[in-house]
């Protein structure tokens, strides 16, 4: 059985440490009013000059046309600031995790024969699919519930003015889209589960049984990973700003997490 080294495992605890401090910070220094918010944006132009903050001012009021609409639009965006930072974080751990499970599923169907002595690394890094997966989970849930403002499509008024995501809203709703990510996270997980016990099972066998069920569970898998991840992709990411969309996003986050979960493999064995 694989385990991490104790030193891993220190240096990763006081990572954790400083990025819990640093996240609590963010919350804390968050503006809780229109007052802050605008005292906070006075006190960075007169330390940097007000050109950027006119752009933004601009910007921002452009969308909503009124002073009081405008404050708000500021708020909300400096609120989301330490939000950002955390789904940030969240995502790309979590990104990492999926990616090293995606190549793993790849390395079971494929049946490759350099890959076995990797398994109980992958099956390792894995592991994070869990509280990683509850984690952006939890997020997604705060987002539905308004406690931060990540995905504008989530506010009523917001769609009420847009016509293209009054046309999306099919789609896009809060609804829909916790049951798209309770699936993806559902199958992810579920898969990564069976497979590590039949891996498990599959070293006490004598015969390949399991590791025939490992195959077929593998090959499934990855048709609905390709599917979810690419749909994933459009709703996690590309949603945060539903003006823009890309047909080939998924596939840019797809190379993304493989890239750096075979990095992580390659820094931890």
């Amino acid at each position: 059985m694989y385990t991490f080294s104790n030193r891993l495992k220190i240096a990763s605890f006081i990572l954790m440490a400083v990025g819990v401090l640093g996240i609590g910070i963010g919350f804390v220094s968050a503006p809780a009013t229109v007052d802050e918010a605008k005292a906070m944006v006075a006190a960075h132009d007169d330390g940097h000059g007000d050109s950027h903050g006119e752009e933004a001012s601009h910007a921002m009021a452009s969308d909503h046309g009124e002073a009081a609409d405008h404050d708000e639009h500021l708020l909300h965006q400096l609120q989301n600031r330490p939000w950002s930072a955390l789904y940030v974080a969240a995502f790309f751990f979590f990104m990492i995790a999926l990616g090293v499970l995606a190549f793993y599923g790849i390395q079971r169907a494929s049946q490759a024969g350099w890959s076995p002595m990797l398994f109980r690394v992958m099956e390792g890094i894995t592991a994070y699919l869990v509280p990683g997966g509850i984690i952006v989970f939890v997020i997604l849930v705060l987002s539905v519930m308004h406690f931060n403002h990540l995905f504008t499509w989530m506010d009523a008024d917001v769609v009420a003015h847009d016509k293209l995501l009054q046309n999306k809203s099919g789609y896009l709703n809060p609804t829909f889209f916790l049951i798209r990510a309770a699936i993806f996270l559902g199958g992810w997980i579920g898969y990564r589960e069976i497979s590590r016990r039949l891996s498990i099972a599959q070293d006490k066998s004598d015969d390949n049984s399991n590791f025939k069920k490992n195959f077929r569970w593998s090959a499934a898998f990855l048709v609905f990973y390709l599917i979810s991840e690419s749909i994933m992709s459009w709703d996690w990411i590309m949603s945060v700003d539903p003006h823009w969309f890309s047909t080939l996003f998924g596939w840019y986050l797809f190379a993304s997490m493989i890239v750096s979960g075979i990095t992580v493999i390659a820094m931890v064995t």
